[in-house]
């Protein structure tokens, strides 16, 4: 008994480390070795691929075999592939399986006389656990000060409002090159719209939403990272990026920047997201792999209109007050170079060495030499030029006002090709559909979008779409953890 006490004191007085603690890298292995998809949570949770949850107990001193190995589990001489209720490990690291039962009530085996290893473990004190969850009585001392919510969360998922579908203009599409898109099977898109607080969610091609994401605040941009776990978002009148789990559809996550959080870019090669904070003159870098804001960059000016090069040593950015374009070497210690004075810059993207800056109301593209900071040429473009995205060594140059893109060789700097959309509306966004050679071109106006083809360079279907779009992601559809 004094033995257990001591240890139990010893794991007070270190629980502190289990903070914001880490999954031992030799755990990840061996379960890894069972379940190559297995995804350890940045907060420690475990999920197989079939949705099965295992919730963490570190040892107050975790040991250092020199082979990790499953030391016991409950039931007895079962192995990982048998999914046991209790997986405990030669270095005391245990696993807990979450059991739901048929009236879907969460909770983790109940045991007359529980191991040591449970008796003495502590959860990540930073975790979030599933909702309703109930522990028994006996192993309590696991909570340490994690706070447990009994009560059943419904998550974020609501109804889809129906005052959407009255904002938009719908109209006949002519006739599509395809009758479906194979690259937008299984995927879902998230939807931001100025009309409304909560994130809409449409199933593939689908014309209306099937759901909505509730947000307290209308959002100012969203990001889906962690090969499509999570959404990051950022609202009006809100320091916090909000982290959501999409596979519980719950916010498991508030990263605090402590001034506005607006604009979001992510380096998927570093997985790591820069987010802009114009009140505070600030770009802050946040590491997606365990969701903590690493550092905070301060800029010249008000920063909006952020753009990361294709191989993430260099952001960009406008002042909105002085019209100045800087950029940032995220690769030299964060250097800031002042890259000249443009008007109503609406878009900045970076190839060859050269950066392409549009000004939406002089209906220009400007050139400049990196190196040289010199302006190499202007270039008359489409009224309104709104978006750009780089595919390649092609700039897609999206206008707004007669709904065009136009195509520049970054090579030769001409315009090759010019696409027409079938729109009628007013044109927002152009985004390429992660890992496809397709690119959506939104509306904000007409309930349609435009399916572009990067390769073919041309339109391959239109599709109605009864919400208007401010901002679009679309991502895999990922199995659901039950709730």
């Amino acid at each position: 008994m004094k033995k257990i006490l001591l240890i139990i004191i010893l794991m007070l007085a270190t629980s502190t480390g289990v903070l914001a603690a880490k999954i031992p890298d030799n755990v990840k292995t061996l379960v890894k070795k069972d379940y190559p998809k297995a995804d350890f949570r940045f907060d420690g949770v475990l999920i197989l691929p079939d949705g099965t949850i295992y919730l963490p107990l570190f040892p107050s001193l975790i040991k250092k075999p020199e082979i990790i190995s499953i030391k016991a589990t409950i039931p007895e001489n079962k192995s990982l592939t048998d999914k046991p209720d209790v997986v405990i490990l030669n270095n005391d690291f245990v696993l807990l399986k979450i059991l739901i039962d048929q009236k879907g009530r969460k909770t983790v085996i109940n045991m007359a006389t529980p191991p040591l290893e449970i008796r003495t473990g502590l959860l990540p004190q930073d975790m979030l656990v599933p909702s309703g969850l109930t522990i028994p009585d006996n192993i309590k001392g696991i909570i340490g000060n994690l706070q447990i919510s009994t009560a059943i969360d419904a998550g974020l998922r609501v109804k889809t409002e129906p005052i959407l579908q009255k904002k938009v203009v719908t109209s006949k599409v002519n006739k599509n090159l395809v009758s479906v898109v194979p690259q937008l099977k299984d995927k879902l898109l998230y939807i931001a719209t100025c009309y409304s607080k909560n994130i809409q969610v449409v199933n593939g091609e689908a014309s209306v939403p099937d759901y909505a994401l509730a947000q307290k605040t209308v959002p100012i941009d969203i990001e889906v990272v962690g090969d499509d776990k999570f959404m990051l978002v950022t609202t009006f009148s809100k320091t916090f990026v909000d982290v959501i789990s999409l596979a519980d559809e719950r916010v498991i996550k508030q990263i605090d920047l402590t001034t506005q959080a607006e604009e979001i870019v992510v380096d998927k090669l570093t997985n790591t997201a820069y987010v802009s904070s114009s009140a505070a003159s600030s770009i802050y870098v946040i590491d997606i792999n365990t969701m903590t804001l690493k550092q905070k960059i301060k800029v010249k000016g008000i920063c909006e209109k952020l753009s990361l090069s294709q191989d993430g040593k260099k952001m960009f950015y406008t002042d909105r007050k002085t019209n100045d374009v800087w950029a940032i070497e995220l690769d030299n210690n964060f250097v800031i170079k002042n890259i000249g004075r443009f008007p109503n810059v609406s878009k900045i993207a970076f190839a060859q060495n050269k950066i392409y800056i549009t000004s939406r109301t002089k209906n220009r593209l400007a050139i400049v030499d990196y190196v040289t900071l010199g302006l190499i040429m202007e270039i008359d473009v489409e009224a309104k030029p709104i978006d750009m995205l780089l595919y390649k060594d092609k700039l897609y140059i999206l206008s707004a006002q007669n709904n065009v893109v136009q195509i520049l060789d970054t090579v030769t700097d001409e315009i090759t090709d010019t696409i027409c959309l079938n729109t009628n509306g007013f044109s927002t966004k152009i985004y390429q559909v992660k890992n496809t050679n397709i690119a959506l071109i939104t509306d904000t106006k007409a309930g349609k979008y435009s399916v572009l083809d990067l390769d073919k360079k041309l339109v391959i279907k239109t599709n109605t779409l009864e919400i208007p779009v401010s901002v679009i992601v679309v991502a895999n559809k990922i199995k659901k953890i039950s709730k």
